[in-house]
């Protein structure tokens, strides 16, 4: 029993902030755009982690998701997202990179 208990814990601990982050995306209005494993209008979540693995990007893509920005996923353009403060861009951010 105990070792169901922390093992249920254990998941837990390891989802929630990952759920935590998807909700503030669908909050924020991100996923009318954007999905974690499929492109949509724009690039899947997953495929921006991938692109940037490893690279010290966090204050880049919260810049993009807040001013916007074009060229890099093709022609169509991500709009501005002023209703996004500077610590939920950071969040958004650290999220997607942390997908796999």
């Amino acid at each position: 029993m105990k070792r169901t208990l922390f093992a249920l814990f254990a998941t837990v601990l390891v989802v929630a902030p990952a759920l935590a982050d998807q909700a503030l995306a669908q909050k924020k209005n991100c996923m009318a755009c954007h999905a974690v494993e499929k492109k949509v209008v724009g690039p899947a979540y997953k495929d921006v982690a991938k692109k940037y693995a490893g690279q010290d990007v966090i204050a880049k893509l919260a810049n993009k998701v807040k001013q916007g920005g074009s060229g890099v996923w093709g022609a169509i353009p991500m709009p501005a997202n002023p209703q996004v403060s500077d610590a939920e861009a950071k969040q958004l951010a650290t999220w997607v990179l942390s997908l796999k």
